[in-house]
């Protein structure tokens, strides 16, 4: 297999609680898993590394386990190539250079959603806040941030996000994350 630069995306830690993972002990963990160019960006569970063996479902799946073993509790993670990265960002369907990072957020999926599971929420009501579909992906405008969104947290609910892994990150973080996958 050829090595690929991949991005791994950790789901509710460092947020408070007792879910912590410090970053510097995660870039080892992904080190003794055998990657190479691991990197870290803030504290949120972003990590980037080169692989030459697996494939997102796998590394991610390889990493969840040893983060529990390491740990003593379960993380979900999402594994992204960044070829993937890149075109989450080239496909926003807002004007993300017009905005602030903290307006625009994606939310990554384990797997493909449909426009039916959104169904029923009714998207004027939440107006001027915005949401659209993209590949494994959801994109969120918030003009006043996700903190105090309204559809952002109707958009959460468990629910809508049954079967699938979800995790969201800020446009800043999307686009560093596209950044640091960049070969």
């Amino acid at each position: 297999m050829a090595t690929k630069i991949y991005a791994a995306l950790l789901r509710g830690i460092n947020v408070g609680g007792s879910r912590k993972v410090p970053m510097a002990r995660l870039r080892p963990l992904l080190e003794g898993l055998g990657h190479s160019g691991v990197r870290t960006y803030l504290q949120s569970g972003n990590a980037v590394f080169t692989a030459d063996h697996g494939d997102e479902e796998s590394l991610a799946a390889e990493l969840s386990a040893a983060l529990a073993v390491e740990f003593g509790f379960t993380v979900d993670v999402l594994v992204r190539d960044a070829d993937y990265l890149r075109a989450v960002a080239d496909g926003c369907p807002f004007p993300a250079a017009a905005l602030e990072g903290k307006q625009l957020h994606v939310t990554y999926f384990s797997a493909p959603v449909d426009a039916a599971r959104y169904a029923d929420i009714d998207q004027a009501a939440f107006l001027p806040e915005e949401f659209r579909l993209g590949d494994r992906a959801l994109y969120l405008y918030a003009p006043d941030g996700l903190g105090r969104s309204k559809l952002g947290e109707a958009l959460a609910r468990p629910a809508l996000t049954k079967g699938l892994i979800a995790t969201s990150r800020n446009w800043n973080t999307v686009s560093k994350l596209v950044e640091l996958t960049d070969a």
